[in-house]
């Protein structure tokens, strides 16, 4: 619902199971621990949860009886938070830096560049190599594609060629990936 001024409120979150009170149905499959499997009725399943100090929680809606599991819920969520946690700092996020070309690049800036290229690659960032052409020096995209492929041999030790040089427009464009380092 959205007023005259484009604000849309912020919904609460719904919990994921339901759990306790909030299972409505009259038979359940129980699963778990300490717990002889089988249907229930909801009324048992919840004394039982109750008896051990636990949550009922429903696992499976949408089977026929639902199935639930008597757990601590709370400690169940902040397992699972945790984990997504543990996952989401394992991924990496990969950046992806740019080296610039002029056709006619001279021996000394070629060296600098491929010297920022190889610390690039050993940081473990992407390479973009790009030569652009400026106005009627797209008659030397031959010289872009040898000054690129050079480029690659030079730093075959630190990154694998992803893409070969390719003319998009006024650019030629290569992308080189880091090597995996060894352990």
């Amino acid at each position: 619902m959205r007023n005259n001024r484009g604000y849309q409120p912020r919904v609460e979150k719904k919990d994921l199971h339901r759990i306790n009170a909030l299972i409505r149905v009259p038979e359940v499959r129980l699963v778990g621990d300490n717990i002889e499997p089988g249907v229930y009725k909801t009324s048992d399943a919840l004394r039982m949860a109750d008896e051990q100090e636990f949550d009922l929680v429903e696992i499976s809606p949408n089977a026929e009886p639902p199935v639930c599991k008597i757990m601590d819920y709370k400690k169940f969520l902040y397992l699972q938070k945790k984990r997504e946690k543990e996952l989401k700092a394992k991924s990496t996020q990969i950046t992806v830096k740019e080296i610039r070309f002029g056709p006619q690049t001279d021996e000394h800036d070629y060296e600098f560049k491929r010297k920022n290229a190889e610390k690039f690659l050993k940081e473990g960032s992407k390479l973009k190599a790009f030569v652009f052409f400026k106005g009627r020096s797209i008659i030397y995209k031959d010289q872009g594609q040898i000054l690129l492929l050079r480029l690659a041999t030079d730093l075959e030790d630190y990154g694998k060629v992803e893409a070969m040089p390719v003319l998009e427009g006024k650019r030629m464009i290569m992308f080189i990936a880091p090597k995996k380092k060894s352990k």
